[in-house]
């Protein structure tokens, strides 16, 4: 009997599935239709960490900013990340139409994914700007006195999201991360930093579906808060490897908010959840 296949695209960046006669379909819709929707599933996840170890292979050294992309590289990043978007929004609908739980795994990859595709944008100029983006003070090379303070960017606005900022002794507001105040930075309450964050980005997350939003600048705060959450879970500083212990509530927060940044920005860009032809 012949099966549903993965098949490499075109620019072998990612792959698609495929049904026994051969005709593309996407993973929610096989997963509806296939009498052993448990194996498709994790074969996407260990495809999907395969394309990602072929795409940096290639193009490592763009990605981690060494260089600037050039001649048909700028062409590569946005093929990479329409594929990475797309596999992650597949992902992310096949678990709505089984109703598996998202595990570590996933969440992991998916979440490598997601810096992936921040990482192939940003050189390309599709990344937007980030919560409070030209409100805060400039940085400056020395040792700051001060808290952490998660900041909402816009209350009235929600699905602007929110930012960590530095509150200084003398009044400024610096510009920081949530891996700064977890690695770098004394008398910070961890957890407390972490859950504060996790509840900001299901806010976000929710705020993205309201019928008032902007989805564009919903996208641009997910982007950025996820991407924030991703970098101080990496497992190392060279490393795009995503590291969440045995949690997975922070696996299934991962694909909810990378899947909300890819329905947003797939309202200017249809080709992120279109398939191959």
């Amino acid at each position: 009997m012949a099966r549903p296949r993965i098949v490499q695209d075109e620019g072998q960046f990612g792959f698609y599935w495929s049904t026994s006669v051969g005709d593309p379909i996407s993973l929610p819709d096989l997963v509806a239709i296939d009498d052993e929707p448990d194996r498709l599933l994790p074969t996407h996840l260990e495809a999907l960490d395969d394309a990602l170890i072929i795409a940096t292979g290639r193009l490592g050294e763009v990605l981690g900013g060494g260089r600037r992309p050039a001649g048909d590289e700028q062409r590569d990043l946005r093929d990479l990340h329409r594929a990475l978007d797309r596999l992650t929004h597949e992902y992310a609908a096949a678990v709505g139409v089984t109703g598996d739980a998202v595990d570590v795994r996933a969440g992991q990859i998916i979440g490598t994914a997601t810096l992936v595709s921040v990482l192939a944008r940003q050189p390309i100029g599709l990344l937007g700007p980030a919560p409070l983006d030209g409100t805060l003070d400039d940085p400056t090379v020395e040792v700051v006195g001060g808290f952490g303070d998660l900041v909402v960017a816009d209350a009235e606005r929600p699905w602007t999201g929110a930012r960590w900022v530095v509150r200084t002794t003398d009044g400024r507001r610096l510009p920081a991360t949530l891996s700064m105040l977890l690695h770098d930075s004394s008398g910070v309450n961890k957890d407390a930093a972490v859950d504060e964050h996790r509840t900001a980005l299901r806010a976000t997350i929710a705020a993205a579906d309201l019928p008032t939003a902007n989805r564009l600048a919903a996208a641009c705060a997910l982007d950025w808060m996820l991407y924030d959450f991703l970098n101080a879970h990496r497992d190392g500083p060279d490393s795009g490897a995503i590291d969440l212990g045995s949690r997975t509530e922070d696996a299934a927060l991962i694909v909810a908010a990378a899947d909300a940044s890819v329905r947003c920005r797939a309202d200017h860009d249809p080709m992120l959840t279109a398939l191959p032809r």
